[in-house]
C-alpha cells in the first residue's frame, strides 16, 4: 500500500459519517398516505386514526392508520410480506401486497430518498 492509498482510505473513513448524515440522516416529514388498489387511489392525512378495508382481487386488505404511521394489519395473500413490513412513518416508505394489488405509500414534501431498488 502506498502513501496515497493510506490517505485515500483515511479520508474515506473520516468523510463517511458526514456523507451518511447529509444523504440519509434527514427523516422525511410525512403528512399523507396514498393507497393504490383496483378501486383507485385514496389519499388520506396521516393524522387520522382509522382502519381501512381496501378491496383487491383476492379480497380485502386491512390497513391501520394511527399516531402518524400506517401498516397492513391483514391481507388475503399467502406470504404476508405486506403485514411483516410493519409500521411506515417516514416520507418515501412503501409497503405492497402485490398478489392482492394493494400498495400504501407515505408521502410528504421531502422524502428521505427518491428511489429504492431491490
Amino acid at each position: 500500500m502506498t502513501r496515497a492509498d493510506v490517505i485515500a482510505v483515511v479520508l474515506a473513513v473520516v468523510m463517511l459519517p458526514f456523507l451518511y448524515v447529509s444523504f440519509w440522516g434527514n427523516e422525511g416529514v410525512a403528512d399523507t398516505i396514498r393507497v393504490h388498489s383496483v378501486e383507485g387511489i385514496i389519499t388520506l392525512p396521516l393524522t387520522a386514526h382509522r382502519r381501512l378495508h381496501v378491496q383487491g382481487p383476492l379480497g380485502a386488505s386491512v390497513l391501520e392508520v394511527s399516531e402518524g404511521r400506517v401498516r397492513f394489519v391483514a391481507s388475503p395473500c399467502r406470504g404476508q410480506q405486506c403485514v411483516h413490513s410493519g409500521w411506515l412513518s417516514r416520507a418515501g416508505d412503501v409497503a405492497a401486497c402485490l398478489p392482492n394489488g394493494v400498495t400504501v405509500a407515505v408521502t410528504g414534501r421531502q422524502p428521505r430518498y427518491d428511489a429504492i431498488n431491490f
